[in-house]
């Protein structure tokens, strides 16, 4: 057991990050609140009902982003987020070359994702981020093969959708600098079994 006796309640606006050493249970405890694992006891609710009862809700919902990329190597950067947006919410080409020129990566819309440096592949995933995505989001190291200033317009751009009402629940071993009125840290090495 990684973790017990934990309750957590997210309400529009709050940004949660988890925290807590190498193998707490961080990643385990996103994947319970995004729907992807069942837990061994307890339960997730989302608006006071068990969450298995309801995935469509929650897939409208929801954008995961996970410690990977997620983006297919042989695929290009737009192609890739068509493919994931026609998943839940389709985007215009337009919105997706927009998404991309927010994360830096204008120019770079008609390229094969293999050929991006890591930072530049974490970006076309992060762009998902900037486009009509849903309220709730649940992103597992979003900083990671980020440069300072890649660093510096996601921790903005997260406060930002708080701000406006969304909410972010993320692990991340960063120190964030920008953190909405509704932060709090969940150190789960306090709740460890």
């Amino acid at each position: 057991m990684l973790f017990e006796h934990l309750e957590l309640r997210l309400n529009g606006g709050d940004m949660v990050q988890i925290s807590g050493p190498n193998g707490s249970g961080k990643t385990s405890l996103l994947r319970l609140l995004a729907g992807l694992m069942q837990p061994t006891s307890g339960q997730v609710l989302l608006n006071g009902q068990p969450l298995h009862d309801q995935r469509g809700e929650l897939a409208r919902n929801l954008l995961w982003i996970g410690h990977a990329a997620g983006i297919k190597d042989l695929l290009t950067a737009e192609e890739n987020l068509s493919w994931l947006c026609a998943l839940h919410q389709p985007a215009s080409r337009e919105a997706i070359w927009q998404a991309l020129a927010a994360v830096g990566l204008q120019g770079f819309e008609d390229v094969p994702c293999h050929t991006l440096s890591a930072g530049q592949q974490r970006r076309v995933a992060l762009a998902r981020l900037y486009l009509d995505s849903p309220p709730l989001w649940i992103l597992d190291e979003p900083f990671t093969a980020l440069d300072k200033q890649g660093v510096a317009q996601l921790e903005e751009h997260l406060a930002q959708h708080c701000e406006q009402g969304g909410s972010v629940i993320l692990t991340t071993h960063h120190s964030l600098s920008r953190l909405p009125p509704g932060y709090r840290d969940i150190d789960l090495g306090r709740w460890a079994a």
